[in-house]
């Protein structure tokens, strides 16, 4: 049996996506969606600021962004990975206490997505190792 981790506060419940930044939008998604079977959730933004939220199927996601650089990076294209909280405040909280560095402090967002907009809240930190870490708790 898979063992889950506690409830406490500020403790994470799951991923919720992986962002990443595409240098030819189109074909990321098109790989994405026809080439692994993810099914886009939800778009938002217009060329050259485009963004799509694709469901991987277990309620992870890949976010697409457009803009990135064509070709092969060292470290990949990787943007962030966001981890699913029910206390974004006290998740951000935890991470701080436990030596990563604060990027971005807790904020309500609404990002006007198609087929409906979606309400969350969300903070970014650096962790030990430099990766960009995102605490999502949906709202709305």
């Amino acid at each position: 049996m898979e063992k889950r981790m506690e409830t406490t506060s500020g403790a994470v419940s799951g991923l919720h996506h992986l962002a990443l930044r595409a240098g030819d939008f189109d074909r990321t998604v098109t790989f994405y969606t026809d080439g692994l079977g993810c099914r886009a959730a939800t778009r938002w933004g217009q060329p050259p600021g485009r963004a799509v939220m694709l469901d991987t199927g277990d309620g992870s996601h890949i976010e697409v962004f457009e803009g990135g650089q064509p070709g092969a990076k060292p470290e990949g294209a990787l943007l962030h990975f966001a981890l699913k909280t029910a206390d974004c405040d006290a998740s951000y909280a935890r991470a701080l206490a436990a030596g990563a560095k604060g990027t971005v402090e807790p904020q309500d967002v609404t990002v006007e997505a198609k087929p409906r907009p979606f309400s969350v809240r969300l903070a970014f930190c650096t962790g030990l190792d430099g990766e960009t870490i995102e605490f999502f708790q949906k709202t709305g």
